[in-house]
């Protein structure tokens, strides 16, 4: 059986193991049972399918205002896509436009999930709230609580229950039929959970750690990835690996039996927003900063195809060796240093310095900044990532990162004034 798999793994790196044709970071994965086709959204507001058979896009798909945070294949040909304008289009194949669209949440939709029966799409917003959407028609169940932003949501394999995450370091698990929830508080901040076919929830946040905690929410034990957030967590259809994707570009592969982290996956060393498992539980989708979607064997570590081919050339190699730009790492996603090379989903951040908010000419600023007295200098950009963007700039587009440390703000602030002249 090994052999019969490395011959299919070897056969997938023959093909195009690459998908490339996002324009921007390439936020969120789906991968269909039959592991024929993936869907994929970017940073670029497009959502796109692609045939994994002939690793080409099938359909380019345009109707977000603002980046698509979240996909989901909901089983009968339909599909999903959320994102940073708050609504969620559903899809059918061969339509240029959305035959369906939920609206209702207040802020970006960030995570969306399909019930095991294919009945429901629970999403997850930045509203901080969790809406469950009866995809035969009707109104939606909203679940109330969290106190930030909901970055993640999973239904039980049961299907009795819904699990949510959220940046108030709680995971709450809500019935679904009704009643309160059970609220889990975690050390740290949360950015993404997943949940195992036995029913075992994985969740991780701003601390580097991967957290298991049983199906009632008892906390079961922690692996320590790193020191960097995780952005997404994956666990293979066998219910036998996780992975966790960080903002420094790395990929941490962890047995969840033995709670052991067996290899790292690393690539051009850009932030992984996304990961994804094949129903062969081995190889892996990753996408990231770099606009690339790469296959992966997880049990080797090994990429299939080479892992450097199109990447873009490191926008911080210059910098190598400054702690601010290992900190800025995670912005370049959405910014650039140099006027030059212009905007990306967020504005560039030449000449910041002594510009007032949302007074660059060129970038669609939300209203909500252009009424603020915020002019930019090295003290309210610490201030911006000490409180956060939402409770610094409400209204924001950017998404919520806060740096606690100060001696990683400082060296950040040092970066900026003479990376950004």
């Amino acid at each position: 059986m090994a052999l019969a798999v490395a011959v299919l793994v070897a056969g997938a790196a023959a093909a195009h193991a690459q998908l490339r044709g996002h324009g921007g970071p390439v936020r969120a994965l789906a991968i269909a049972q039959d592991g024929k086709s993936a869907m994929s959204g970017s940073f670029d507001t497009s959502a796109i399918r692609w045939s994994l058979e002939r690793g080409a896009a099938s359909e380019v798909l345009r109707f977000h205002d603002g980046a698509v945070n979240a996909v989901a294949l909901l089983g009968d040909g339909r599909a999903a896509s959320s994102g940073e304008d708050t609504r969620i289009a559903i899809w059918k194949p061969g339509e240029a436009k959305p035959i369906a669209m939920l609206e209702g949440h207040k802020a970006p939709v960030v995570s969306l999930a399909v019930s095991g029966d294919g009945t429901t799409l629970a999403s997850a917003s930045w509203d901080r709230t969790a809406r469950l959407w009866p995809l035969a028609g009707g109104g939606p169940r909203v679940l109330e609580g969290h106190k930030d932003n909901v970055n993640s949501v999973a239904f039980t394999p049961d299907g009795k229950s819904v699990v949510t995450a959220a940046y108030d370091a709680t995971l709450r698990i809500w019935p679904l039929v009704g009643g309160a929830p059970e609220v889990v508080t975690l050390p740290t901040p949360l950015n993404t959970v997943a949940i195992a076919p036995d029913g075992e929830i994985v969740a991780a946040g701003a601390d580097g750690k991967v957290y298991f905690l049983t199906a009632a929410g008892k906390l079961r034990g922690d692996v320590e990835v790193g020191t960097v957030p995780i952005i997404a967590v994956t666990i293979s259809s066998d219910g036998k690996l996780v992975a966790a994707a960080g903002i420094r570009g790395s990929v941490a592969i962890i047995d969840r039996a033995t709670r052991n982290l067996e290899r790292t996956l690393v690539g051009p060393g850009l932030p992984v927003w996304s990961v994804a498992f094949f129903p062969d539980s081995r190889t892996l989708l990753t996408g990231g900063t770099d606009r690339m979607i790469r296959r992966w064997d997880a049990i080797t570590g090994e990429p299939i195809g080479d892992v450097l081919a199109g990447a873009p050339e490191d926008p911080l190699a210059a910098y190598a060796g400054d702690p601010g730009a290992e900190v800025y790492r995670a912005c370049v996603a959405c910014h650039t240093l140099n006027g030059k090379d212009g905007v990306r989903a967020g504005p560039t951040l030449a000449g910041i310095f002594g510009r007032r908010i949302a007074s660059l000419p060129g970038y669609n600023f939300s209203e909500a900044l252009r009424k603020m007295d915020i002019v930019w200098t090295p003290e309210t950009v610490s201030k911006l990532f000490e409180v956060g963007p939402n409770e610094y700039t409400p209204g924001t587009k950017m998404p919520e990162q806060r740096i606690g440390s100060p001696e990683d703000r400082a060296a950040l602030m040092r970066f900026l004034e003479k990376a950004t002249k």
